[in-house]
């Protein structure tokens, strides 16, 4: 097997595998990378001899497109008992081991030990590591952070900032934002995504406060903005969360995006989340999952009191997804959308990320029988190999 580091000295590499799912299954079993994307798909390809090239052996394998993950905390969530409960930042080699090749750097509770300028430099550092990453500029509290003053700067000049999150709404951390106030935050993010050519997502952290989604719901009922603007997170908080979110994706038409909580505690795994949401006729492709990675997972009492915390991990992520393939919940290629193809047209990245296919980034996931990720490779380089 190629190590991580090993194909530098090719411009070109082509994967041999066994399958392909793009997200739906192909007739081909060959994928030529060039400059960072897919230059050709094929069976059996026939390479000219003295071609500059790097081949990769592996028909046991399935290749998928690289998941992608759309809420991490890079730098570290946390915070919430004081500053010997920050949490470290991810790595990348955590994020590639997962099959992921794009993520999303969040901050929240804390924007004040951690500012968006820490998390564009992580985001860049990631970057220069091999990953795919973006960045939400923003925080829980309101008005947000930002690294110019103004999100629409933020949007137009930031090549890495996509969106504004996540912004806490029916939390006690938050800061209680009014409804005139959520909706300025989400109309000035669709404006500067405008001139900058972005979809500008507004992500929001849903806590598990009485008043749900209702912020939301009056916002696609009361104003002009799109239901593709926004996005509901943490839906699976608790099980009332969850069927709100359902209703709430059906009569707008609209994606909610699932946690892969380790402990779910009083809420519901991703895997049970995904099965409820499909079981109250939300379509897959309304449906995503994120992990909340390297974010805290606090424990409050009934009064607010903070109690203790533990790190959120991306492994629940794929262990839920794997479940779902399994045990025949959803076919493999609707299971991609949920974390690959889906999250790619939510994010606006839709016309490079989230398939296999010619002209688009080379993030590729190779995943054995079991759907366990062996290597992952982004814009056609290896991140990530089992072997080395």
């Amino acid at each position: 097997m190629m190590t991580a580091g090993a194909q530098n000295d090719r411009l070109l590499t082509l994967l041999r595998v066994g399958s392909i799912y793009a997200p739906e299954l192909l007739e081909t079993n060959d994928i030529l990378i060039a400059d960072g994307r897919i230059a050709a798909l094929g069976r059996d390809l026939e390479i000219p001899a003295g071609w500059p090239i790097r081949v990769v052996e592996a028909r046991h394998l399935t290749a998928v497109p690289a998941f992608i993950d759309q809420h991490v905390h890079v730098t570290g969530g946390g915070g919430e008992g004081g500053c010997g409960t920050r949490c470290p930042e991810i790595t990348a080699h955590e994020i590639a081991s997962m099959g992921i090749g794009t993520v999303v750097g969040v901050l929240g509770t804390d924007s004040i030990s951690r500012s968006p300028a820490d998390l564009l430099a992580k985001v860049r550092g990631l970057k220069a590591e091999g990953i795919s990453a973006y960045m939400y500029t923003g925080a829980y509290r309101v008005p947000p952070p930002t690294l110019t003053g103004d999100i629409q700067r933020d949007l137009a000049w930031i090549p890495e900032v996509i969106g504004l999150g996540e912004i806490a709404i029916s939390d006690h951390r938050s800061s209680q934002p009014r409804q005139d106030e959520i909706e300025r935050l989400v109309s000035d993010t669709r404006v500067g995504a405008m001139l900058a050519g972005k979809r500008g997502i507004c992500h929001f952290h849903l806590g598990d406060g009485k008043r749900g989604l209702e912020p939301l719901r009056r916002l696609l009922t009361d104003t002009e903005i799109p239901a593709d603007q926004v996005i509901p997170t943490h839906v699976n908080r608790h099980p009332a969360l969850l069927e709100e979110a359902a209703a709430y994706a059906l009569a707008f038409n609209a994606c909610v995006d699932v946690t892969a909580f380790e402990e779910p505690g009083d809420g519901l795994s991703a895997f049970d989340a995904v099965l409820r949401l499909l079981e109250r006729g939300v379509p897959p492709e309304r449906i995503t999952m994120s992990s909340d990675c390297n974010g805290s997972l606090p424990e409050f009492d009934t009064q607010g009191v903070y109690l203790g915390m533990k790190v959120a991990r991306n492994t629940a992520l794929i262990a839920d997804w794997q479940r779902l393939v399994r045990e025949g919940v959803l076919p493999l290629e609707s299971a991609l959308g949920i974390i690959s193809t889906s999250v790619a047209r939510v994010l606006g990245l839709h016309d490079r990320k989230g398939r296999i296919a010619i002209g688009f980034d080379a993030d590729v996931a190779l995943l054995d029988s079991e759907l366990q990720p062996q290597q992952t490779f982004v814009a056609g380089k290896c991140v990530y190999d089992v072997g080395s």
